[in-house]
Protein backbone atom coordinates (compact mmCIF):
# COMPACT_ATOMS: atom_id res chain seq x y z
CA UNK A 1 0.00 0.00 0.00
CA UNK A 2 0.97 3.56 -0.85
CA UNK A 3 -0.24 5.54 1.91
CA UNK A 4 0.69 8.73 0.36
CA UNK A 5 -1.42 7.88 -2.82
CA UNK A 6 -4.25 5.53 -1.74
CA UNK A 7 -5.20 7.68 1.50
CA UNK A 8 -3.60 11.54 1.06
CA UNK A 9 -4.42 12.07 -2.17
CA UNK A 10 -7.88 10.51 -2.01
CA UNK A 11 -10.68 13.16 -2.01
CA UNK A 12 -12.87 11.79 0.58
CA UNK A 13 -12.26 13.74 3.86
CA UNK A 14 -10.44 11.68 6.67
CA UNK A 15 -10.21 11.04 10.29
CA UNK A 16 -6.57 10.21 12.07
CA UNK A 17 -6.47 9.05 15.31
CA UNK A 18 -3.43 9.96 17.37
CA UNK A 19 -2.43 7.98 20.00
CA UNK A 20 0.52 8.76 22.41
CA UNK A 21 3.13 5.90 22.78
CA UNK A 22 3.41 6.68 26.69
CA UNK A 23 -0.49 6.38 26.83
CA UNK A 24 -0.02 2.36 24.66
CA UNK A 25 -1.36 -0.35 26.89
CA UNK A 26 -3.12 -2.89 25.26
CA UNK A 27 -6.50 -2.53 26.98
CA UNK A 28 -6.49 1.27 26.08
CA UNK A 29 -5.97 0.24 22.63
CA UNK A 30 -8.61 -1.89 22.57
CA UNK A 31 -11.45 0.44 24.24
CA UNK A 32 -10.79 3.09 21.82
CA UNK A 33 -10.58 0.22 18.61
CA UNK A 34 -13.48 -1.19 20.08
CA UNK A 35 -15.67 2.14 19.72
CA UNK A 36 -13.78 3.90 16.67
CA UNK A 37 -12.15 1.33 14.81
CA UNK A 38 -14.30 1.27 11.73
CA UNK A 39 -14.39 4.89 11.57
CA UNK A 40 -10.51 6.05 11.57
CA UNK A 41 -8.80 6.03 8.14
CA UNK A 42 -5.32 6.15 9.36
CA UNK A 43 -3.49 6.10 12.80
CA UNK A 44 -0.66 8.66 13.80
CA UNK A 45 1.62 7.26 16.16
CA UNK A 46 3.76 10.19 18.47
CA UNK A 47 3.74 12.90 20.71
CA UNK A 48 6.19 16.17 21.13
CA UNK A 49 7.54 14.36 24.18
CA UNK A 50 7.83 10.64 25.09
CA UNK A 51 9.09 9.58 28.34
CA UNK A 52 9.56 5.74 27.59
CA UNK A 53 10.45 3.91 24.60
CA UNK A 54 7.66 2.82 23.36
CA UNK A 55 7.45 3.29 19.42
CA UNK A 56 8.37 -0.06 18.51
CA UNK A 57 5.77 -1.68 21.05
CA UNK A 58 3.36 0.59 20.26
CA UNK A 59 3.28 0.11 16.96
CA UNK A 60 2.98 -3.47 17.11
CA UNK A 61 0.51 -3.08 19.77
CA UNK A 62 -2.17 -1.87 16.73
CA UNK A 63 -0.97 -3.49 14.41
CA UNK A 64 -2.35 -6.77 16.59
CA UNK A 65 -5.64 -5.25 17.09
CA UNK A 66 -6.48 -3.48 13.61
CA UNK A 67 -5.25 -3.18 10.03
CA UNK A 68 -5.81 0.10 9.79
CA UNK A 69 -2.54 2.01 8.56
CA UNK A 70 0.47 3.22 11.07
CA UNK A 71 2.13 6.39 10.21
CA UNK A 72 4.40 7.56 12.53
CA UNK A 73 4.31 11.30 13.82
CA UNK A 74 7.85 11.94 15.16
CA UNK A 75 8.95 15.43 17.48
CA UNK A 76 12.74 14.43 16.42
CA UNK A 77 14.77 11.50 15.22
CA UNK A 78 14.71 8.91 17.94
CA UNK A 79 10.85 8.32 17.50
CA UNK A 80 11.22 5.73 14.10
CA UNK A 81 9.68 2.33 14.18
CA UNK A 82 10.31 -0.31 11.23
CA UNK A 83 6.63 -1.46 12.07
CA UNK A 84 5.23 1.29 11.24
CA UNK A 85 3.47 1.67 7.13
CA UNK A 86 5.03 4.96 6.61
CA UNK A 87 6.19 8.49 8.31
CA UNK A 88 5.29 11.95 8.18
CA UNK A 89 8.74 13.23 7.26
CA UNK A 90 8.02 16.90 9.07
CA UNK A 91 9.96 20.04 8.87
CA UNK A 92 9.19 22.85 10.84
CA UNK A 93 8.15 25.79 8.44
CA UNK A 94 6.20 28.01 10.72
CA UNK A 95 9.24 28.11 13.54
CA UNK A 96 13.17 28.96 13.38
CA UNK A 97 14.57 26.07 14.62
CA UNK A 98 17.11 24.73 12.52
CA UNK A 99 16.63 21.10 14.07
CA UNK A 100 13.84 20.75 13.46
CA UNK A 101 13.80 22.32 10.16
CA UNK A 102 16.52 19.38 8.59
CA UNK A 103 19.30 18.84 11.34
CA UNK A 104 17.05 15.85 12.96
CA UNK A 105 15.91 14.83 9.30
CA UNK A 106 19.78 14.41 8.60
CA UNK A 107 20.74 11.67 11.30
CA UNK A 108 17.06 10.00 10.77
CA UNK A 109 16.83 9.32 6.60
CA UNK A 110 19.44 6.53 6.68
CA UNK A 111 18.10 5.34 9.30
CA UNK A 112 13.79 5.64 7.66
CA UNK A 113 15.49 4.21 3.98
CA UNK A 114 16.84 1.60 5.64
CA UNK A 115 13.73 0.69 7.48
CA UNK A 116 11.75 1.01 4.04
CA UNK A 117 9.46 3.27 5.75
CA UNK A 118 7.51 5.79 3.08
CA UNK A 119 8.43 8.95 4.04
CA UNK A 120 5.73 11.83 3.28
CA UNK A 121 7.23 15.10 3.24
CA UNK A 122 5.58 17.36 5.24
CA UNK A 123 5.32 20.99 6.68
CA UNK A 124 4.46 21.64 10.31
CA UNK A 125 3.05 24.20 11.05
CA UNK A 126 2.35 25.19 14.96
CA UNK A 127 -0.98 27.46 15.41
CA UNK A 128 -1.60 29.83 18.49
CA UNK A 129 -4.01 27.94 20.67
CA UNK A 130 -4.55 29.98 23.90
CA UNK A 131 -1.19 28.62 25.87
CA UNK A 132 1.67 27.55 25.61
CA UNK A 133 1.48 23.46 24.45
CA UNK A 134 4.18 20.87 24.90
CA UNK A 135 4.59 21.33 20.87
CA UNK A 136 5.57 24.89 21.25
CA UNK A 137 7.61 24.71 24.00
CA UNK A 138 10.04 21.64 22.92
CA UNK A 139 10.21 23.02 19.37
CA UNK A 140 11.18 26.29 21.04
CA UNK A 141 9.34 28.13 18.60
CA UNK A 142 6.56 31.08 18.01
CA UNK A 143 3.41 29.84 17.32
CA UNK A 144 1.47 31.31 14.01
CA UNK A 145 -1.04 34.11 15.18
CA UNK A 146 -4.40 33.64 15.27
CA UNK A 147 -5.15 37.11 13.72
CA UNK A 148 -3.28 36.66 11.13
CA UNK A 149 -4.26 34.47 7.95
CA UNK A 150 -1.88 35.54 5.43
CA UNK A 151 1.16 34.57 7.77
CA UNK A 152 0.11 31.14 7.72
CA UNK A 153 -0.77 31.19 4.08
CA UNK A 154 2.46 32.43 3.02
CA UNK A 155 4.16 30.01 5.49
CA UNK A 156 1.80 26.93 3.46
CA UNK A 157 2.63 28.45 -0.01
CA UNK A 158 6.18 28.41 0.73
CA UNK A 159 6.13 24.71 2.15
CA UNK A 160 4.68 23.62 -1.16
CA UNK A 161 6.88 25.04 -3.48
CA UNK A 162 9.71 23.63 -1.39
CA UNK A 163 8.29 20.28 -1.76
CA UNK A 164 6.37 19.23 0.63
CA UNK A 165 3.43 17.32 0.07
CA UNK A 166 1.21 18.21 2.59
CA UNK A 167 0.96 21.01 5.38
CA UNK A 168 -0.59 19.97 8.60
CA UNK A 169 -1.40 22.97 10.96
CA UNK A 170 -1.71 21.77 14.84
CA UNK A 171 -3.32 23.86 17.30
CA UNK A 172 -1.02 21.09 19.77
CA UNK A 173 -2.15 18.53 22.20
CA UNK A 174 -4.83 20.07 24.98
CA UNK A 175 -4.59 23.16 23.07
CA UNK A 176 -7.28 25.57 24.31
CA UNK A 177 -8.84 26.71 20.87
CA UNK A 178 -8.65 24.72 17.49
CA UNK A 179 -7.43 25.94 14.60
CA UNK A 180 -9.54 28.95 13.29
CA UNK A 181 -11.77 27.97 10.43
CA UNK A 182 -10.39 31.84 8.40
CA UNK A 183 -7.05 30.17 8.60
CA UNK A 184 -8.22 26.81 7.20
CA UNK A 185 -9.43 28.40 4.34
CA UNK A 186 -7.40 31.03 3.36
CA UNK A 187 -4.45 28.06 3.39
CA UNK A 188 -6.20 26.01 1.61
CA UNK A 189 -7.61 28.10 -1.15
CA UNK A 190 -3.88 28.40 -2.14
CA UNK A 191 -2.26 25.59 -1.53
CA UNK A 192 -2.75 22.26 -3.87
CA UNK A 193 -1.72 19.34 -1.67
CA UNK A 194 -3.32 17.72 1.28
CA UNK A 195 -4.20 19.44 4.31
CA UNK A 196 -4.02 18.52 7.80
CA UNK A 197 -5.64 19.99 10.93
CA UNK A 198 -4.93 18.94 14.89
CA UNK A 199 -5.62 20.02 17.89
CA UNK A 200 -8.31 21.35 19.92
CA UNK A 201 -10.21 19.36 17.96
CA UNK A 202 -13.21 18.17 21.22
CA UNK A 203 -16.56 18.35 20.12
CA UNK A 204 -18.48 17.82 16.25
CA UNK A 205 -19.11 21.63 16.05
CA UNK A 206 -14.94 21.58 15.42
CA UNK A 207 -14.65 18.60 13.37
CA UNK A 208 -17.82 20.01 11.16
CA UNK A 209 -16.09 23.17 10.76
CA UNK A 210 -12.79 21.72 9.96
CA UNK A 211 -13.80 20.20 7.02
CA UNK A 212 -15.75 22.38 5.85
CA UNK A 213 -13.73 25.02 6.01
CA UNK A 214 -11.37 22.99 3.78
CA UNK A 215 -9.64 19.89 5.95
CA UNK A 216 -8.24 16.72 4.06
CA UNK A 217 -7.78 15.36 7.19
CA UNK A 218 -8.70 15.80 10.85
CA UNK A 219 -6.48 14.66 13.65
CA UNK A 220 -8.20 13.24 17.05
CA UNK A 221 -6.23 12.72 19.86
CA UNK A 222 -6.65 13.71 23.51
CA UNK A 223 -11.17 13.59 22.61
CA UNK A 224 -10.72 10.28 21.39
CA UNK A 225 -8.77 9.23 24.39
CA UNK A 226 -11.59 10.53 26.94
CA UNK A 227 -14.26 9.73 24.96
CA UNK A 228 -13.93 6.80 22.52
CA UNK A 229 -17.32 7.31 21.06
CA UNK A 230 -16.18 10.77 19.61
CA UNK A 231 -14.91 9.68 16.29
CA UNK A 232 -18.22 8.02 15.58
CA UNK A 233 -20.03 10.74 16.47
CA UNK A 234 -18.33 12.59 14.07
CA UNK A 235 -18.49 9.83 11.12
CA UNK A 236 -22.26 9.87 12.02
Amino acid sequence: MNVYEDLFLDKKKKIALLIDPDKCSDSSLRRRFDAAGNFVDMIFVGGSLLNYHNMDRCVENIKALTSIPVVLFPANGMHISSKADAILFMSLISGRNADLLIGNHVHAAPIVRSFGLEAIPTGYMIMESGHITTAQYISNSIPLPRSKPDVAVSTAIAGEMLGLKTIYIDAGSGAQKPVPQDIIEAVKQNINIPLIIGGGIRDVASAEKAFAAGADIIVIGNAAEENPDFIAKIKA
